[in-house]
């Protein structure tokens, strides 16, 4: 996570869209876990034949519904036709990000009538206009911005030449346990048990749909959620559910 206080000028700057993670090989999308993407083959023929890195994207704070669509074993043409391919890395090409996102871009004006759509990169000078940016991006509906180092070649994993900002933070932990609700809680889930990334165990009470109440998500199921700051313990605070992960998404 990077503070609002970092210097973006050694960056490139992006929206942080809402969206599926899909890695595209040159012949098949794929989740992040592996799976193939079930899409019809009109949204995947202009596709250039060499990878791609992106999200599907529906629109701001339309996860949910965009999930449905990713997931039908059948695809809904009249679904995939909202759906955009927001790419914003190359894999295993060769040049700095700026580099790599200039072709991207090149590729993206190549199709301009596919749903392949290269993410906006700025160059912010100070640390006022990435406070800006982030204030625009999140008054819209927004998550937050990417920050990437213009000049770190490719890399996988986990690197601080990329960088996330957003105005709460949010994290993945897996569900171990449901505690009972109380008053008008009572006979359905009050709350979660979850143990995070880092092996901590604590509770998630807020944010759970009424349908998620009455049918809890099961254990072992991943859920990310979010919250503001750590405790002194090292928890987090006012975790609330964002959203239940589907497996492979």
């Amino acid at each position: 996570e990077a503070d609002a206080r970092i210097d973006p000028r050694p960056y490139l700057v992006s929206e942080k869209y809402d969206g599926v993670r899909a890695f595209w090989d040159g012949r098949q999308l794929r989740l992040r876990g592996g799976g193939a993407v079930k899409a019809p083959g009109w949204f995947t023929a202009p596709l250039p034949p060499q990878p791609l890195d992106g999200e599907l994207w529906l629109a701001r704070g339309r996860f949910d519904a965009l999930s449905a669509i990713v997931r039908k074993e059948a695809p809904v043409d009249g679904d995939w036709r909202q759906l955009k391919y927001m790419v914003f890395e190359l894999p295993g090409a060769a040049g700095s990000f700026a580099e790599r996102a200039e072709r991207l871009r090149a590729l993206a004006a190549r199709s301009a009538e596919g749903p392949l759509v290269a993410v906006e990169q700025q160059r912010l000078a100070d640390r006022a206009a990435l406070q800006r940016r982030l204030d625009e991006v999140v008054r819209a509906g927004g998550e937050g911005l990417v920050l990437h180092r213009a000049d770190a070649p490719y890399s996988t994993g986990r690197s601080d030449v990329l960088l996330k900002l957003k105005p709460v933070q949010d994290d993945e932990a897996v569900v171990i346990g449901h505690q009972p609700g109380k008053g008008k809680y009572a006979g359905q889930l009050g709350a979660l048990t979850v143990r995070s990334t880092e092996g901590r165990v604590f509770q998630i009470g807020s944010g759970l749909s009424d349908a998620q109440r009455a049918d809890p998500p099961p254990l072992g199921a991943t859920v990310t959620y979010r919250y503001r700051g750590l405790t002194p313990q090292g928890l987090p605070r006012f975790a609330s559910l964002l959203r239940l992960r589907e497996p492979g998404l």
